[in-house]
């Protein structure tokens, strides 16, 4: 029996800006997939990603979120990988910020993807029809595995973007997923870590029942600055960081509660 679709987070089609201009932009120029085609797309690929596991951002279609290319870093983000520099995804997904990326001009060989699950690795070639085309690097791991292929790239990273990452977990795993995060950062001032996720005016644990262990940690600026130099201090590492509250999208605001928001990061090793 399929996955449930009568959830407040699946949507049968995409709605209002779902699919974003940047996004829609991508799949035809990058890609090369037809306008008028592009939802249908997008819809096959999502019901197959449904499947596997319903994480909201499958049913809302963000997995084409492109929100990498708006922190106002970005266009250093290029420039270093331009310069050789290597950035690693986090939990990639369909590999969307790395298509923008490459789209953008950077050179694709210099850039990582990671997912827990090879079959999101697959779609995203099937999404951005590259599989022949694309030279970036993606593998699949789970943090948490010391044996996994991450480990062998430890202290490799000028740049990791994170995205919906972090806020899979309760506090106390999170701080464990953000040092084994941290260690995957080249151990140079300038070190960077980028990302968003689901964050709250009121710092506090909730109850996730999509989470692995139905428990999400929703930082606000002050618990997520705090965390960071916990963990930098147990590390011996300086990070600054800085960070932002954003309104939800106006789709997600039918599940959460009214203090939920957007946290965007920017975390600097010194």
């Amino acid at each position: 029996m399929g996955q449930d679709r009568n959830v407040a987070w699946f949507n049968e089609r995409p709605s209002g800006d779902q699919i974003s201009s940047s996004a829609r932009q991508l799949l035809e120029t990058y890609s090369h997939i037809p306008p008028e085609k592009i939802d249908d797309h997008v819809v096959r690929i999502r019901d197959e990603a449904w499947e596997i596991f319903p994480y909201p951002c499958i049913g809302q279609f963000r997995f084409l979120d492109l929100s990498l290319s708006e922190f106002k870093e970005y266009a250093q983000v290029l420039d270093r990988l331009h310069q050789g520099q290597k950035l690693l995804d986090m939990a990639c997904c369909f590999g969307q910020e790395i298509r923008k990326l490459v789209a953008d001009g950077a050179p694709s060989e210099n850039i990582y993807g990671c997912d827990l699950r090879e079959e999101y690795v697959k779609l995203g070639y099937k999404l951005f029809a590259d599989q022949d085309s694309i030279q970036a690097n993606f593998l699949t791991a789970d943090i948490f595995d010391k044996t996994s292929l991450l480990t062998d790239l430890a202290a490799q990273f000028d740049i990791i973007y994170t995205g919906s990452f972090f806020h899979l977990w309760g506090y106390d795993d999170q701080v464990k997923v953000s040092k084994a995060v941290a260690a995957l950062l080249r151990p140079q001032k300038g070190a960077t870590i980028i990302g968003r996720q689901v964050g709250s005016e009121n710092a506090r644990e909730h109850d996730h029942t999509t989470n692995p262990t139905g428990a999400m940690f929703r930082h606000n600026v002050e618990s997520f600055q705090k965390m960071w130099k916990d963990i930098g201090d147990d590390i011996g590492v300086t990070f600054t960081v800085t960070a932002e509250l954003k309104p939800l999208w106006s789709d997600h605001s039918s599940w959460h509660t009214d203090d939920t928001r957007r946290i965007l990061f920017v975390i600097t090793r010194e």
